[in-house]
């Protein structure tokens, strides 16, 4: 069986504002992991810990959701490829390739360092070295920082460079890409009944059962052995959560079956994806100190409801967004490409702008609107340095489009907009 040939929009506008509204989430997240008590690259010194229960109300399902809608958008990426004729695969794969690795490299080797020298800075600090960038330490650091010379060890365990930090999701997502390429020529032909084939599995109640199943079932026997590092070896239980998100919405995104289910079960998703997550959190935060270590019992029962928390709120999410988010528009066609070049820059800017101004002693609302606005504005700007620098702009996952010709008019909108919407 053959899989569907191209339908006549290969538009999903509420998968778009999804997608661009899951990035510029990330960014509020991001600045949250500056005060929350967690560790991470840099910290406040004046941590708030009634943040926690609200990094929590996102935390088990941002990122699966962003897999979701990139398997999905994947999708319609292969399709455009696929109605060219033979060699589908093979383009797909060059295409992902020169799409995702430049910008993992100049993130890894130019955007990424900011953030490894300001951590080894407060751990430097942390260590009681008084004028840490001035030390013999932070010497050549870039030099040190490529050719993994660094020695930056604490009791914590050493730094390792160099790194991809952030955009470890880049570099899952153009493996994932990758190995459905060689997928591809067996997957496209039996694309139509894996769909039906869902379709059947997850009717009704079961589109919100089944995947929490799966969800459960992997965090109960794959977290507790392979613990999430984002170092892609050794991440078993980040990948069979991440792939398998990815390849569900790269078979499932055309079924209009699925995606009226979503909208039925989006009020009752809701519901269920708030009562589990107050949970979590109440759980989280009865245990949050280092040396908490909760009933074996306990801990199994509340991978089932962090399960839920997951899926229950991709499921109300991508219902309300079929609802409510099917308008395209200017607006739209702007963010969905430039929510590539925030992810790469957001989180250097963040690190960089927050411990800097921490040394200032502002109040902290005032500090924390000073990052969020920093931080937006260098990513509004990234972006539209890139949109004109040509095909360095791939650099920060911008593409040039082609300029009119009489023979080659100039890309429609809506391929326009598929550009940035399969890049991450």
């Amino acid at each position: 069986m053959s899989a569907e040939p191209l339908a006549a929009s290969t538009r999903r506008h509420d998968l778009d504002w999804i997608r661009v509204g899951a990035f510029l989430l990330l960014i509020l997240y991001h600045v949250g992991m500056f005060y929350v008590p967690w560790d991470w690259h840099v910290n406040s010194p004046h941590p708030v810990e009634a943040l926690e229960p609200v990094m929590q109300l996102t935390n088990p399902w941002r990122l699966t959701l962003l897999f979701l809608v990139s398997g999905a958008a994947t999708r319609f990426l292969f399709e455009r490829f696929a109605a060219q004729g033979k060699g589908a695969s093979r383009r797909f794969a060059g295409s992902r390739l020169v799409r995702l690795l430049p910008p993992l490299l100049f993130a890894m080797f130019v955007i990424v360092p900011p953030q490894s020298y300001y951590e080894v800075v407060e751990a430097l600090r942390g260590l009681g070295v008084a004028d840490p960038a001035h030390s013999p330490w932070l010497a050549d650091f870039w030099l040190k920082y490529v050719t993994a010379s660094g020695g930056w060890c604490d009791a914590d365990g050493c730094l390792t460079t160099p790194t991809w930090n952030h955009m470890w999701f880049v570099a899952y997502l153009l493996v994932y890409s990758l190995i459905l390429a060689m997928l591809l020529p067996v997957l496209r032909r039996v694309l139509l009944a894996v769909q039906s084939w869902l379709e059947k599995g997850l009717k009704g109640w079961g589109l919100l059962l089944w995947p929490v199943v799966w969800l459960a079932l992997i965090r109960w026997s794959l977290a507790p052995v392979f613990p999430i590092t984002h170092a892609l070896t050794d991440d078993w239980y980040n990948h069979a959560l991440s792939f398998s998100a990815f390849l569900f919405g790269f078979v499932s995104v055309r079924s209009e079956v699925l995606k009226a289910g979503y909208e039925r079960l989006r009020r009752p998703a809701l519901m269920l994806a708030l009562l589990a997550w107050a949970g979590w959190a109440i759980y989280a935060w009865a245990y949050r100190a280092d040396d908490a270590v909760p009933p074996e019992a306990l801990r199994s029962g509340m991978r089932l409801v962090y399960a839920l928390d997951q899926w229950a709120f991709i499921v109300a999410i991508l219902g309300y967004g079929a609802r409510y988010l099917n308008r395209g528009g200017p607006v739209l066609r702007y963010l969905t490409v430039g929510v590539f070049p925030f992810y790469i820059v957001h989180q250097t800017i963040i690190v960089v702008v927050a411990h800097n101004l921490s040394t200032l002693g502002l109040p902290q609302p005032l500090e924390a609107g000073i990052v969020i606005g920093a931080t937006l504005a260098a990513c509004f700007a990234a972006y539209e340095v890139a949109r004109r620098a040509g095909w360095l702009g791939l650099l920060l996952g911008v593409q040039p489009l082609s300029r009119p010709t009489p023979e080659k008019p100039r890309l429609e909108d809506e391929a326009r907009e598929a550009i940035g919407c399969a890049e991450t």
